[in-house]
């Protein structure tokens, strides 16, 4: 599931890097280079690791609880999350 985007804006000094690594992880940074940004591409892959108990307990919290809302559609209620 790995992933990355680079852009820059037109009008803009520094490029814009975003990294999805194996996990799902999302992170982003701003550099002056392009080859910086592949720097940093790099060693957000290399230093990835495998996701924690608790991120495990709350991506399953996550989809419970849009289950939860989907159900209330369907049975035409509207949900409230607070």
């Amino acid at each position: 599931m790995r992933d990355y985007s680079i852009t820059k804006y037109k009008g803009n000094t520094h490029y814009s890097v975003n990294v999805t690594d194996s996990y799902g992880r999302q992170k982003g940074s701003f550099f002056r280079t392009e080859s910086e940004c592949h720097k940093f591409i790099y060693k957000v892959w290399q230093e990835e690791l495998p996701k924690s108990e608790q991120e495990l307990q709350q991506e399953i919290l996550g989809k419970a609880i849009a289950e939860c809302i989907q159900i209330d559609e369907v049975n035409g209620l509207t949900p409230k999350l607070d």
